[in-house]
């Protein structure tokens, strides 16, 4: 196993607690956001930010799933519903429906990331980019 690309068998991954699989997604989501950004347009660095944290918020993870919910198998859909029904505490300025979805998302990319299944990641992220939040998929005019 390389620490940076991780691939556990699945008896390993699915012994992992939904929220630590949440934990792992967190930071795979946000790496793909900001690699995106970083590499498809030219923005300053604080437009970058901005434009990250659009896809990193509750909001925008449990909009995402949204959009690849028809694409998920049925053993994806379980790994979401093992992630979003863990019990977390939410924050008090994100409605609680779209924080437990949005660390649903996040297990599930967590999931994916450990079982070294990147090419799947690659496509559910596709999937999500085709409907880029507003300023995203334009070059900063500043």
């Amino acid at each position: 196993m390389n620490d940076l690309s991780p691939e556990f068998s699945k008896e390993q991954v699915n012994r992992q607690s939904a929220l630590a699989l949440a934990h792992i997604g967190d930071g795979v989501y946000e790496l793909m956001v900001r690699t995106h950004i970083a590499s498809e347009h030219e923005f300053s660095n604080e437009d970058m930010h901005r434009n990250t944290l659009r896809f990193v918020s509750a909001s925008a993870q449990a909009a995402a799933f949204e959009l690849i919910r028809e694409s998920l198998s049925e053993e994806e859909h379980a790994v979401f519903l093992r992630g979003r029904n863990a019990h977390s505490k939410s924050p008090k300025h994100t409605p609680p429906a779209e924080y437990h979805a949005a660390t649903g998302l996040e297990a599930l990319f967590g999931w994916l990331w450990l079982l070294g299944r990147r090419e799947r990641l690659e496509e559910l992220f596709d999937i999500i980019l085709v409907d880029l939040p507003d300023g995203a998929s334009k070059k900063s005019e500043e």
